[in-house]
């Protein structure tokens, strides 16, 4: 029996066969995303008021909610029976990725952080210990390329009419799936980008060259994007729900 079926009153869901967790986190990759754009802004401007063991626990926080529910979402195929066995690879994955980042982030600010900032240039300290894993976040960007370019090929994303104000543009598919497909893309930039970024840090933390500029631009729109669009979807997944029951 399939988890959704068209009834004559409308579309009805199975949802003990569609579990869903991309709104907590759609808010945790955006503050995330964001965290890390303030973070660095921070260390350009004003490092003696960075508070290493604040921003631990931050990015620990927000690691541990991305990569709890993205490695469920990983290694359970598919999360969801209903027919959306795509979403392992687009929320899953990349949280996963984006989590583990993060944790590894607040690991060692915790227990290196405050001695980074002590140095004469933290910022550029810091870079140098980002550089080797700088090489798997340009992966990364690359692969939220293909998935922008899968999104808009194959029309993902798309809301039923059921849900509240997605809905709306279900009978334009192209709608959600060129806008969330974007959101994709601009973090791939930023990400693809990051390698030049901290290669740019390590020699010049004063300067801001075009890589470190369009990157923390991307990702300080994505982050507040995602952090807007995940609470509007509390909202609307509740909806959903309720619609389909």
């Amino acid at each position: 029996m399939h988890a959704a079926t068209l009834a004559q009153e409308g579309l009805k869901i199975d949802w003990a066969t569609m579990p869903t967790y991309n709104t907590i986190m759609s808010i945790a990759a955006g503050a995330g995303l964001l965290g890390i754009v303030l973070l660095a802004r921070q260390l350009m401007t004003k490092p003696s008021e960075v508070s290493a063991e604040g921003w631990s626990l931050a990015f620990g926080v927000l690691g541990a909610i991305l990569t709890t529910t993205g490695l469920h979402m990983t290694l359970t195929w598919p999360l969801a029976a209903g027919g959306f066995p795509f979403d392992n690879i687009i929320f899953g994955e990349t949280s996963l990725g984006f989590g583990v980042l993060l944790l590894g982030a607040s690991i060692y600010l915790w227990r290196r952080g405050a001695e980074a900032l002590t140095r004469p240039e933290p910022l550029a300290a810091l870079a140098k210990v980002a550089q080797p894993i700088s090489v798997f976040v340009g992966g990364l960007g690359l692969a939220l390329f293909g998935i922008a370019v899968a999104g808009i090929k194959y029309k993902l994303f798309a809301a039923p009419p059921e849900e509240p104000i997605s809905g709306e543009f279900a009978e334009w598919p192209l709608v959600e799936a060129i806008f969330m497909s974007s959101l994709f893309a601009l973090i791939g930039i930023g990400a693809v980008l990051f390698p030049f970024v901290v290669n740019s840090l390590k020699k010049a933390t004063a300067v801001l060259t075009v890589p470190i500029k369009i990157t923390g631009i991307v990702w300080a729109v994505t982050g507040v994007a995602f952090i807007l669009f995940g609470a509007m979807n509390f909202f609307t997944h509740i909806g959903l729900i309720v619609n389909t029951m």
